[in-house]
């Protein structure tokens, strides 16, 4: 099992910057990469960026060049750098983690973005 939880969200005006943190604990030897995700209502859910374990990053084009995935393996966190947010960034952020045999999500962190 592996536990996850997001912290990082809040209100912040279009232009500025947020960073995410997703915290894991547990069975954290058997993932093997990270991504972010979010949903704003009416929507899917959508893939933003992911690190594997290698360290190889990627991300959607939505928000390529404005936002970075990175993470600190003695912390054993992972984080999203959003810079110059728009207000369709609004949405509810995920952490996901990519286990061996299953998959888990944090709780999710709320972003908005007013103009």
């Amino acid at each position: 099992q592996v536990q996850l939880v997001e912290s990082g969200g809040g209100l912040v005006q279009a232009g500025g910057s947020l960073r995410l943190s997703c915290a894991a604990s547990g069975s954290i030897f058997s993932i093997n990469a990270m991504a972010w995700y979010r949903q704003a209502p009416g929507k899917q859910r959508e893939l933003l960026a992911v690190i594997t374990s290698g360290g190889s990053k990627n991300y959607a084009d939505s928000v390529k060049g404005r936002f970075t995935i990175s993470r600190d393996n003695a912390k054993n966190t992972v984080y999203l750098q959003m810079n110059s947010l728009k207000p369709e960034d609004t949405a509810v952020y995920y952490c996901n983690a990519l286990a061996t045999i299953d998959d888990y999500w944090g709780q999710g962190t709320q972003v908005t973005v007013s103009s």
